[in-house]
C-alpha cells in the first residue's frame, strides 16, 4: 500500500497528513474530530484503499505541535480553508471528474458540513458521523424538546471557555481525556493501545490549548470570520449524505440526532443509519463495520 506523507506551510504553521492509495483512484478525504487524531482512520482507510480509493488523512491544525501558534485561529474557518489548501495542493482538477467523498467525525463533520455549504460542486457525497446535518429552522424547532438532554452532554464546553481548559486537558497524563472517552463510548473498552496516540497529544499543554480553541471561536461570534463559518455550517447542504451515529454516544443525543437527520427535512438525499453498542468514537468501535457503510454510501453516489 503506498503511504506519503504530506506538509502544508500555511499562516506560519506546518500542517501534516497522510495520503494512501493509488492517485489514479478516487478520492476520499477522511477528518478527525475532539479529543482525538488521525490514528482513528487506522483500521478503516485500509479498508477503503483496498476498495479502490486513495484516501487523504489530515491532522487538524492545532493537533500537531508545529501547527500550534497562540496567534493563529483555530475554528471552524480555519479548518476549511485548510482543507480547501490541501485539496489545492493535490490539484483536486486531476482527479475523477474534480469531485471526491468527504468524511468528518465530530469536528471533522462540523468542518465537513461548513465546507459542504459552500462547495457542494466539489463533492460526490458528505459522511458525517457523531453529528447530524444541520436542517432548516422549521424542521430545528421540532427537535427543541430534546435540546435539555443536549445542553446537559455538552456542559463540557463551558470548560473550553476558560483558561483552565489547557491545564485540566494535558494534565495527570491526559486523565481528564481518557476520561471524555469513557463517557462519550461507554460500551468500548479501548486500551492503552487505541488511547496511546490522542494522549501523547493532549499531554502537551499548547495542543490542549488550540483544540480548546475550537470551541472558543465557535462562541466567540463577535469576530465576523467566526459567525461567517457558523452560518455555513447551519446552512441545509445540497450534497447526498450519510448521518452515522452510534446508539450509545455520550456526546450527541441519539433522540435529537434522529430528529435533526430526517431526510424529508433537506434539500439533499439523506442517510440516517444507527450503530447498536456504539458510541461516539464509531470508527475507531466499529471499523470494519463503518467502512462497510461508507464504501456502500460512496458507491451509491
Amino acid at each position: 500500500m503506498t503511504i506519503q506523507a504530506l506538509t502544508l506551510q500555511r499562516e506560519g504553521l506546518t500542517l501534516h497528513a497522510s495520503l494512501h492509495g493509488n492517485p489514479a483512484h478516487p478520492l476520499v478525504v477522511l477528518l478527525h474530530g475532539f479529543p482525538d487524531t488521525p490514528h482513528c482512520w487506522d483500521k478503516v482507510y485500509p479498508v477503503l484503499v483496498k476498495a479502490g480509493y486513495q484516501v487523504l488523512i489530515p491532522w487538524l491544525r492545532g493537533y500537531t505541535i508545529d501547527s500550534v501558534n497562540r496567534k493563529a485561529h483555530y475554528g471552524l474557518a480555519s479548518a476549511t480553508t485548510d482543507l480547501t489548501a490541501w485539496l489545492e495542493k493535490l490539484q483536486l482538477e486531476k482527479l475523477e471528474a474534480g469531485k471526491f467523498h468527504l468524511v468528518g467525525h465530530d469536528w471533522g463533520a462540523a468542518i465537513a458540513l461548513t465546507f459542504a455549504s459552500q462547495y457542494a460542486h466539489l463533492l460526490h457525497s458528505v459522511s458525517l458521523l457523531a453529528v447530524p446535518p444541520a436542517p432548516g429552522l422549521r424542521h430545528l424547532t421540532a427537535a427543541l424538546r430534546e435540546l435539555p438532554e443536549q445542553l446537559i452532554m455538552s456542559s463540557y464546553m463551558l470548560l473550553m471557555q476558560t483558561r483552565l481548559a489547557e491545564r485540566i486537558l494535558s494534565s495527570n497524563h491526559a486523565h481528564f481525556v481518557e476520561a471524555i472517552w469513557k463517557k462519550w463510548s461507554p460500551t468500548w473498552p479501548f486500551n492503552e493501545t487505541d488511547f496511546a496516540p490522542t494522549r501523547q497529544a493532549f499531554i502537551q499543554p499548547d495542543i490542549a490549548w488550540a483544540a480548546s480553541r475550537y470551541y472558543h471561536n465557535l462562541f466567540a461570534i463577535h469576530h465576523a470570520i467566526n459567525r461567517q463559518a457558523n452560518r455555513q455550517l447551519l446552512t441545509p447542504i445540497t450534497v447526498p449524505t450519510l448521518a452515522l451515529a452510534g446508539l450509545n454516544d455520550g456526546c450527541m443525543s441519539i433522540r435529537l440526532h434522529q430528529k435533526l437527520a430526517k431526510p424529508k427535512a433537506f434539500p439533499a438525499v439523506i442517510n440516517p443509519v444507527y450503530l447498536p453498542n456504539c458510541g461516539h468514537f464509531l470508527q475507531a468501535e466499529q471499523p470494519l463495520v463503518v467502512a462497510g457503510i461508507l464504501l456502500k454510501h460512496f458507491s451509491a453516489h
